[in-house]
């Protein structure tokens, strides 16, 4: 979600409006009818149309941004959303895509964090159904290589120790979100931001890093499922191959990886020791 493109004026965008007004019509109706999921074949009065939809279709419609992601890696989201009965869905970005993601997600709770505060009220102005929170990163990807190679030697960063909330001691966890981020259990986890591809850019690790935390000390029953974009860049690599596993991983499609992390607590494959994976 870091390419950004400005909201439109007016009316003379309308050709590349209606690329994103087409995007939206097959994200909701034809890969609706592309899977094989029962709830497909409900009736259309069984789920009405929602005021979020509805302004969806029109930011579409108005807006000359289209969704970040490509069709096929949105669909890999969208055949998990459309699989859990209601889904809360945490979104690390906020983007062209955010209306999207709240569209097809009224059944649930969907959250985005941004870094951008300017951003947010950019986004909230065009799309005030969105729910979205300002938050700081207290990394620079230039810290990269050191903060993996030394998280190590603190405990409170380890599992079964690691935690979020409060958490100074570990320069990986985000110690100071909102607290409706950290008293829901997350369903999905979306790491499309914050920027990572300069050196004084925030970068993602500390959002892989919390997401892993966040689906390890899950409480419920059922897995978390993190989807990680951008997997074509080396800090994301190596965080991925660190916190959210090769055992865990589920698919691939373009630059998004989708991972089914179960909580530790279950301990069936070993997880409960210190290490993520």
């Amino acid at each position: 979600m870091e390419i950004r493109r400005p909201l439109p004026k007016n009316q003379s965008f309308l050709a590349a409006s209606l690329a994103g007004l087409i995007v939206l019509v097959l994200l909701i109706s034809g890969i609706k009818r592309s899977t094989d999921n029962p709830i497909s074949c409900q009736s259309r009065s069984d789920y009405p149309t929602t005021p979020i939809q509805l302004r969806a279709i029109l930011y579409y419609a108005t807006s000359t941004g289209v969704p970040q992601q490509s069709k096929e890696e949105i669909k890999v989201t969208f055949d998990v959303l459309q699989s859990l009965s209601t889904s809360k869905y945490l979104v690390f970005g906020l983007g062209n895509d955010s209306v999207m993601w709240a569209s097809l997600n009224t059944r649930g709770t969907t959250l985005f964090l941004e870094e951008d505060p300017e951003w947010v009220q950019s986004i909230l102005k065009e799309a005030p159904d969105i729910r979205a929170h300002t938050i700081k990163y207290p990394t620079k990807l230039s810290q990269a290589d050191d903060l993996l190679s030394s998280y190590k030697s603190e405990p409170e960063c380890l599992p079964p120790k690691s935690y979020l909330r409060g958490n100074v001691k570990c320069p990986l966890a985000l110690a100071n979100l909102p607290e409706e981020v950290y008293e829901t259990e997350w369903d999905m986890i979306m790491i499309d931001a914050p920027k990572g591809w300069y050196a004084d850019a925030p970068g993602r690790m500390g959002a892989i890093y919390s997401a892993a935390v966040m689906a390890r000390n899950r409480k419920g029953s059922g897995v978390t499922h993190v989807f990680l974009h951008d997997i074509d860049r080396r800090v994301e690599k190596i965080y991925e191959e660190e916190f959210l596993c090769k055992k865990y991983f589920v698919k691939g499609v373009g630059r998004l990886w989708h991972f089914a992390i179960p909580p530790a607590a279950n301990g069936s494959d070993g997880s409960r020791n210190s290490s993520f994976c």
